[in-house]
């Protein structure tokens, strides 16, 4: 099987808008999440803090590709040139048939989602309705927009599932340079601030809704005193590219991806199942034909949900036991949806560069209905070679990668 290798990344997040910023905000422990005050407007909404990405220029994309785009393709195209410019590739090898995409968000543009669907029913027309709206809305919206801004001619592996939309991106690029159907792939995935995104885990009281007035406390993954979730916005990319083709190029490597996995759980809609998170993990290890203790860190899905973060720590517990190291950071930044595969995904490749293991914020006394996993309290140094991040979302859908440092 051919080899596939990190050549380039960019991201933005509540944290930082690239590499260096996101990694010296996890050392200094710092928090993305903010108090929100328009939210206080919306009747019957409990949450009222996010995490939101700060200081993003979304006008220097060119206005012939923007004005298609919503704030989730923004966020994205954004991150993607940034990619890009990371990895080296020229517009010759983007738009190579031997070049792909496969990216993807929980949801289209919300915010334009909003505007045009009570104007069209109130109406009962489309007449005068901008011809841009449902090209930002579609669910595909991430995926079609970037392939036409870098043109891109090879595989367009749109990946909207919800939570493990961008890691789901990463494994189907991943393939497709593995099993020779591609010979570099741009991967991830990205999500949009809204309330509607808030709002569906409001009404399922899996939100955070106790700190408001203390925006850094909200999100609390694998705490006794969790109180749900925080719903954040945020983008990512990576270069996927196959070895040889990389150092041929002379492309610097950030790391290498060895094992992947996504399955179902086939039995609810919302409850996680134990048995489909470690079976996930299981299959990860075998793709990358490696044992459980040959796992060094765990960047954990841990979302601060009362279910979500037991099930998976009983999950985790069964294949590592009590000495893998594990941390979830979604307490620093929330939670990004359809972009926190990828995100945590970067971190992975930090630990492995940086031989750095980031804590799990707000993380004091692990609860008591949890297995008795590894959870960090405070960032750690550790040289570490290889390292797993998880990810699941709505559907009972499961992903795993394995990440090992390139040598």
């Amino acid at each position: 099987m051919r080899r596939v290798v990190i050549t380039g990344l960019g991201l933005n997040s509540p944290l930082g808008n690239s590499y260096n910023e996101l990694l010296e905000s996890l050392k200094d422990e710092k928090s993305g999440i903010v108090y929100i005050p328009e939210w206080e407007e919306i009747k019957n909404l409990g949450t009222k803090v996010a995490g939101i990405v700060k200081d993003v220029d979304l006008k220097k994309i060119p206005r012939k590709y923007r004005r298609s785009m919503g704030r989730v393709a923004q966020l994205a195209a954004v991150s993607t040139t940034e990619a890009i410019s990371d990895a080296g590739l020229s517009e010759e090898l983007l738009s190579t048939p031997r070049c792909g995409l496969a990216f993807g968000s929980t949801m289209g543009g919300n915010e334009t989602m909003f505007e045009y669907v009570p104007e069209v029913k109130e109406k009962m027309s489309f007449r005068g309705q901008n011809s841009m709206a449902f090209l930002k809305m579609m669910s595909h919206t991430v995926a079609a927009n970037l392939a036409q801004m870098f043109g891109i001619k090879g595989r367009n592996i749109p990946t909207c599932s919800a939570c493990t939309s961008s890691a789901q991106g990463i494994g189907a690029g991943y393939e497709s340079v593995k099993y020779g159907m591609s010979d570099i792939m741009i991967c991830g995935g990205s999500e949009e601030h809204h309330y509607l995104s808030a709002g569906v885990f409001d009404v399922m009281a899996a939100a955070s809704t106790k700190h408001a007035d203390a925006p850094h406390l909200s999100s609390k993954p694998f705490d006794e005193s969790r109180d749900g979730l925080v719903v954040s916005e945020g983008s990512g990319a990576i270069v996927l590219e196959e070895l040889e083709h990389a150092l041929a190029r002379g492309a610097k490597i950030y790391g290498e991806i060895i094992g992947y996995a996504t399955s179902c759980d086939g039995s609810h809609i919302t409850t996680p199942s134990k048995e489909g998170m470690s079976q996930v993990m299981q299959s990860s290890l075998d793709d990358a034909n490696l044992n459980a203790d040959d796992i060094e860190y765990i960047n954990a899905h841990a979302t601060a949900t009362a279910r979500g973060d037991i099930a998976e720590s009983h999950a985790t517990y069964s294949l590592f036991g009590s000495n893998t190291p594990i941390s979830s950071t979604k307490g620093h930044m929330g939670h990004l949806l359809g972009g926190c595969g990828v995100v945590e995904s970067i971190i992975c490749l930090m630990a492995l560069r940086e031989s750095f293991l980031p804590k799990t914020m707000n993380f004091k006394t692990l609860d008591p209905d949890c297995a008795p996993i590894n959870v960090l309290g405070k960032n750690t140094t550790k040289n570490v070679s290889i390292v797993m991040n998880n990810n699941f979302a709505f559907g009972g859908i499961n992903t795993s990668l394995i990440f090992k440092k390139y040598q």
